[in-house]
């Protein structure tokens, strides 16, 4: 019936505007448009050629009454909404016009009748008994009723998972916010430091040069005041009279001589302060030295990729599996069936490597998942499923793809080496670059840093730790 509606509906919709014809207008080549939707249109296109078939009207539109009829007829029934109204609808389908009580139903036309109707109209029609008809039709409505449910559930889970991610973006934001500026705090602590060192190192300079002037300043003075006095003494020597004279310029002569033989001061060179030494180059210094403080952080893992089981540390650059779950939102970047954890970057072309430090941690898995990767599903971690790493429990060291993988000794740290367009993925022993296994594969779509991690039970390693990286192009 349903299906018949629509027909109807959508052979008196206007192709112009799509809505029930009002006051149709049929053109010489049969196709019919709202009066006013074709005088737009003509207005429009400035020429009066049909808007379907292009065809140039032959003669004038005329109004096509029948039409308009059946479309006003159609669009009054559609507006009809009241209780009134759908009670007479109910009374029209379900009795027909000879007023019987109906005990048939005609399934080709999807309508009640009486026996008269069964007779009269209906006898080349599949026609059944009124309860078998309406067992059937409430089976299906059942089935239509199960099909909404499952969609309202489906829904009502979409929207609480998007509460959960509303919330967990507002803890985000905090604890992003919150370490940010311990970051910062960090490192304006240290450019303090460092300011307050330098401006120290500069008064120190200052002062120690200040005091070699002082002493050359002194000793100056020294000899100006003792050359002061010879010349006095010479001059009042220069004023005595013959014989008082001839009785004391011996002992003046020579004081005055040995005055003269005194060594012309020195300037001490480097007297000013070495401002090229405090100021040259001073920010790259600083930042050079910066650089020995701040930890660079090799592979950054990505906690909206973590199971609830995991916990990242605060600079994301390591993963232990914890006890109980946490209250996270099941986006869907998480993984959700196993205990693993993305990178945060991804490669798509060039070569890449890093280290992870495991320890005598007893269930690890390390190396690369494609990104389409099932995160919600039971997915082994195998090159089948996009997955291509070193997996390790009790002891046992194998490929990911159920095959045994020989190791000379206890692996503490892993080196994983990606070369993307030769497509291998290859695993080594970091102490001496031991070969352990490589997958061959070929790459089509981006690859991210894969962990898994179990539980650590009584071991000193509780978490794995992503140690450098070297890479090119990502």
């Amino acid at each position: 019936m349903a299906e018949k509606v629509a027909l109807v509906e959508s052979y008196l919709n206007c192709h112009v505007c799509s809505e029930t014809f009002r006051d149709p207008v049929s053109l010489s080549c049969n196709h019919s448009f709202c009066s006013s939707c074709l005088k737009t249109f003509w207005e429009q296109a400035k020429n009066k050629n049909c808007p379907i078939c292009k065809r140039k009207s032959s003669k004038e539109h005329f109004v096509n009454f029948d039409l308009k009829q059946l479309a006003d007829s159609f669009a009054g029934r559609q507006k009809t909404g009241s209780p009134e109204s759908e009670k007479e609808d109910k009374k029209l389908e379900v009795v027909c016009k000879h007023q019987e009580e109906p005990k048939l139903f005609c399934e080709d036309e999807q309508r009640a009748v009486c026996p008269v109707c069964e007779f009269s109209l209906h006898q080349s029609h599949k026609v059944v008994p009124v309860e078998q008809a309406v067992s059937g039709l409430k089976d299906q409505l059942k089935s239509d009723l199960k099909s909404l449910q499952d969609k309202r559930d489906k829904y009502e889970e979409a929207e609480e998972i998007y509460n959960e991610v509303v919330e967990h973006s507002k803890k985000q934001l905090l604890s992003t916010e919150r370490q940010i500026r311990a970051e910062f705090n960090k490192l304006q602590q240290f450019l303090k430091e460092e300011e307050e060192s330098r401006l120290a190192a500069l008064r120190e300079e200052e002062e120690q040069k200040g005091k070699t002037l002082g002493r050359e300043m002194k000793m100056i003075e020294e000899q100006i005041s003792s050359l002061s006095d010879s010349i006095s003494a010479v001059e009042e020597e220069l004023q005595k009279h013959n014989v008082p004279f001839f009785s004391s310029y011996k002992a003046t002569q020579t004081r005055a001589r040995v005055q003269s033989s005194v060594s012309d001061p020195q300037l001490v060179s480097g007297a000013l302060i070495d401002v090229a030494k405090h100021l040259g180059n001073l920010s790259f210094r600083v930042w050079e030295k910066m650089k020995e403080k701040v930890h660079f952080s090799p592979v950054i893992l990505d906690p909206n990729t973590a199971a609830r089981s995991l916990y990242l540390s605060d600079d994301l650059t390591s993963v232990r599996h914890g006890d109980t779950e946490q209250q996270l939102p099941d986006n869907p970047e998480r993984c959700s069936y196993y205990a693993d954890v993305l990178g945060s970057e991804g490669f798509s072309s060039g070569k890449h490597s890093w280290e992870v430090e495991v320890g005598d941690h007893p269930y690890w898995l390390v190396g690369l998942a494609k990104e389409s990767v099932d995160r919600k599903g039971r997915c082994p971690p195998s090159p089948e499923y996009g997955i291509w790493c070193v997996w390790h429990r009790d002891g046992i060291y194998t490929n990911g793809a159920g095959q045994t993988v020989t190791v000379k000794k206890s692996l503490q740290r892993i080196r994983v080496q990606l070369d993307y367009d030769r497509g291998e993925v290859s695993f080594y022993h970091p102490e001496d670059m031991t070969h352990i296994y490589t997958h061959r594969d070929t790459f089509t779509e981006k690859l991210f840093p894969y962990f898994g991690i179990g539980k650590a039970g009584d071991a000193k390693t509780t978490d794995l730790s992503v140690m450098f990286r070297e890479g090119g192009e990502v």
